[in-house]
């Protein structure tokens, strides 16, 4: 964990805030940016949410991540767009909390999506996977 970071969440802490330590694992040009596969990161609060803004603030890798409309968000797929999704759900984030297309944010192996989206709660230890691309094709 990066000195800085440290310090800030031990005064944090002291104040009586909640502090989050979360595995971070970035994957192709998010690991490129943030110049490691793997890190600890720890943070104020306990929601994704939160992490996003405290990990953007320090690494400048929200543009590749964070879609701002639904254009970016989405892609013209080979599946018919009227047919029931499989899974119980099939939620999508709200217009600016959607990642960009063929990226990915994942919390212990699930897509946000499937989880409470942005507003997932965090605990000490798990794993965050911030993946672009996700998938790469021709």
């Amino acid at each position: 964990m990066d000195a800085d970071v440290a310090t800030d969440a031990a005064a944090a802490t002291e104040r009586g805030e909640t502090v989050t330590t979360v595995d971070v694992r970035c994957t192709g040009h998010v690991r490129t940016a943030v110049g490691q596969p793997a890190l600890e990161y720890a943070f104020e609060g306990d929601t994704l949410r939160e992490f996003l803004a405290a990990f953007f603030a320090e690494y400048d890798v929200r543009e590749m991540l964070i879609a701002e409309t639904e254009a970016e968000a989405t892609t013209k797929g080979w599946a018919p767009s009227d047919v029931g999704l499989p899974g119980s759900n099939s939620a999508k984030n709200p217009e600016g909390e959607q990642t960009r297309r063929y990226a990915r944010v994942t919390v212990n192996g699930v897509f946000n999506e499937h989880l409470d989206g942005l507003d997932t709660v965090l605990e000490d230890g798990d794993r965050v996977a911030l993946m672009y691309p996700f998938i790469y094709c021709c």
